[in-house]
């Protein structure tokens, strides 16, 4: 309860975690969160290692920490700092458009047409007017292209325009659901929720 208080007062750019703590697991710690920074988890036990990419951690620090290791990790923070100040200004916005290609068909749309992008496969599709074409792109990789500002990710299967929200309620164990200008719903992670409330509040 210390951490929490603590990263939320003082809002981190990193923050070493530790896995086994008294009162809850650092998993748990995050799912709590409102503010998420990014994590490097420290910890003595090597099974914990793939849950720990799963909630998007840099790294993954086995005690005793070595040297090389420490300075490989924070590496990974300064590289990643450097990659968002340099990708920034080349994230494509709303107004951009997009050549798509699925099959026979050929479509050039702008991105504030598109309501939502889905997994399908090894392929992502593309939701705007009446058209699911795909693209042999994936939702990461399309994630890494657009503004966030305007396409949020909501899961792991689904990116949606911020601007074709209709309405917003709350769901299971503190998530939420969104439903979108054209009838779908959407059920957002815990852990994209916190970051939700993070984009769209003062």
């Amino acid at each position: 309860m210390e951490a929490k208080e603590k990263i939320e007062a003082d809002k981190p750019d990193l923050v070493f975690l530790d896995i086994q703590m008294p009162g809850k697991n650092g998993f748990e710690l995050l799912e709590d969160l409102e503010f998420i920074p990014d994590v490097i988890f420290t910890t003595a036990y090597d099974e914990y290692a793939l849950k720990a990419f799963e909630y998007n951690a840099l790294d993954y620090v086995q005690k005793p920490v070595q040297m090389d290791r420490l300075v490989g990790a924070i590496n990974k923070v300064t590289e990643k700092q450097e990659s968002k100040a340099q990708s920034s200004e080349d994230k494509m916005t709303e107004e951009d458009q997009v050549f798509v290609k699925d099959g026979d068909k050929c479509w050039f749309v702008q991105l504030a047409n598109v309501r939502m992008f889905e997994v399908d496969g090894n392929y992502t599709k593309l939701y705007f007017e009446d058209n699911k074409p795909m693209i042999p792109r994936t939702l990461n990789y399309l994630e890494s292209r657009l503004d966030t500002k305007t396409f949020f990710r909501a899961n792991r299967q689904q990116m949606i325009n911020l601007k074709w929200v209709e309405r917003i309620e709350p769901w299971f164990s503190g998530s939420i659901k969104i439903y979108m200008k054209g009838g779908h719903e959407v059920d957002v992670s815990r852990r994209q929720t916190q970051r939700f409330k993070e984009l769209m509040s003062f």
